[in-house]
């Protein structure tokens, strides 16, 4: 589905959205080249790729222009041509409205997101990784949103996980042609033993970058369950994945700058994709996150208060439950409400699977 967009543009503006223009779009290259697109701090869940060597191109330049000219992600807009002599609030008018397009196109795939994440939860379930894999922009977004899982679901810095073109480096520096590289990619997912328990997320806006479709390849003969997300339809990334989730937002307001609509939409799938993998875990209790890791000042108290939300205690008997339980906020929540002490809530809830409700349910009779 091509998401068309329909927002303010200036008053002489001589063609409809999402129209091609008389010529070739200058392909101002994906976000994955640019190093001023998005930056990101590296992580414990952060992957170095082994290296950053560069094969030859796989296009010629005419060829390469050509398959970006046919992209939606790298449309022009001409009625936006005029866009740098509009007052700066009427810009900020347009690129909201443009923004705004954006949860209607993430909802058209929501099934094929909930297949993805139930297929994902049933191997992470058994001991199995999640990885994201990608780059520029989307390998920033895979790595930022592995890098959030430990603190927010207490989860071990390897089990969700990411890989960048070019390493720890370009999070924050483009690394020129390590996304031309499917070598690069399987290089990367080798040196992290990816098997058949774990699930790989090639993550690219075009849905044509090298890297992200070599870590899908790779992923898939080593018998790893395999995602592909882009913002294109029909893409090769998508048919390289046993479950390709294509959101198009359309042309972007600066062309080819999928930072913007298209980063914005792999971030929305990439918080779903995580975070209802681990609602599916048993990470949560009901909205509660009661396996957040403690590791502050504000993390603490917010402890306490999801052990205050979950059982009404009073903040002596919160206090004693912490206490006994080591800090662990899931725990404490069954040493109130299941009446069981702390060793006795760290075995019911490993019996359990981690599932406290599971867990509640057995130290309740």
């Amino acid at each position: 589905m091509v998401f068309s967009a329909s927002s303010p543009v200036p008053p002489d503006s001589p063609a409809p959205p999402g129209t091609s223009p008389p010529g070739p779009p200058s392909a101002s290259g994906s976000s994955s080249s640019s190093a001023s697109d998005s930056s990101a701090h590296a992580s414990p869940s952060t992957q170095a790729g082994p290296s950053t060597h560069v094969g030859a191109p796989a296009h010629e330049p005419s060829e390469l222009r050509a398959e970006l000219a046919a992209l939606t992600t790298e449309a022009f807009r001409p009625d936006l041509a005029e866009i740098d002599r509009l007052p700066t609030l009427d810009i900020a008018r347009i690129m909201n409205g443009e923004d705004a397009h954006v949860p209607a196109a993430v909802a058209a795939r929501l099934p094929e997101i909930a297949a993805a994440v139930d297929a994902t939860a049933a191997r992470m379930a058994r001991g199995g990784r999640l990885v994201y894999a990608g780059a520029g922009t989307a390998g920033r977004l895979g790595v930022l949103d592995a890098s959030e899982c430990p603190p927010t679901f207490n989860t071990d810095p390897s089990q969700v996980t990411g890989v960048i073109a070019g390493g720890a480096a370009a999070l924050v520096t483009a690394v020129e042609g390590a996304e031309d590289s499917k070598e690069l990619a399987a290089g990367d997912l080798a040196a992290l033993g990816v098997g058949p328990a774990d699930t790989v997320v090639g993550i690219s806006a075009s849905g044509r970058t090298p890297y992200a479709i070599g870590a899908v390849e790779h992923a898939r003969a080593a018998g790893a369950l395999t995602i592909g997300l882009a913002c294109n339809a029909g893409s090769e990334l998508g048919r390289a994945a046993e479950h390709p989730i294509e959101v198009v937002v359309g042309p972007e307001l600066l062309t080819g700058s999928t930072r913007l609509k298209a980063g914005t939409a792999q971030k929305l799938v990439l918080n779903m994709l995580s975070t209802i993998t681990m609602i599916r875990l048993g990470k949560t209790y009901g909205n509660l996150m009661v396996d957040v890791r403690a590791s502050n000042e504000k993390l603490r108290a917010r402890s306490r208060h999801i052990v205050a939300l979950a059982t009404g205690a009073s903040e002596r008997e919160i206090e004693e439950a912490l206490t006994e339980t080591g800090g662990e906020v899931k725990n404490a929540i069954l040493v109130i409400l299941g009446g069981v002490g702390g060793p006795a809530a760290a075995r019911l809830l490993d019996e359990a699977g981690g599932h406290l409700r599971t867990a509640l349910r057995t130290a309740r009779g």
